[in-house]
């Protein structure tokens, strides 16, 4: 690309997608080639599971929205501290619906390229 991308305003950009569960946006914000790193998952997830983990979330919590509370960019390298706020009304990972209030932080990290998410690591941080 020419022009220089504002990384923390892509990551933004498909945070805010899935708050507004936009599915083709949250999709075009990831890079062909896309990896995820997931915490209690044994394998990598490329675009189309991570499609498929995410609805997982959606479906479990659907009221649930991320908040942004830091974010800043070094090179192509985007770090953000997430709250994730919802009701648990579907079943999750064989968990019956509680219909409680989750709450939990995670810091997430994605390298960038040509203005979208290549790679994403994530890692809980405190619940609630």
């Amino acid at each position: 690309m020419s022009e220089e991308v504002d990384n923390k305003a892509v990551v933004l950009r498909w945070i805010e997608a899935y708050n507004e569960r936009d599915t083709q946006a949250e999709a075009d914000a990831r890079a062909p080639g896309y990896v995820a790193h997931a915490p209690g998952l044994p394998d990598l997830l490329d675009s189309q599971a991570w499609t498929q983990f995410i609805a997982s979330f959606i479906e479990a919590f659907p009221d649930l929205r991320l908040t942004v509370e830091d974010i800043f960019s070094v090179g192509d390298m985007v770090a953000a501290r997430v709250a994730f706020r919802g009701t648990h009304r579907g079943e999750f990972q064989g968990i019956p619906p509680t219909d409680k209030q989750v709450a939990f932080s995670r810091i997430e990290i994605d390298r960038m390229g040509d203005g979208k998410v290549q790679e994403h690591w994530s890692s809980l941080i405190s619940s609630v």
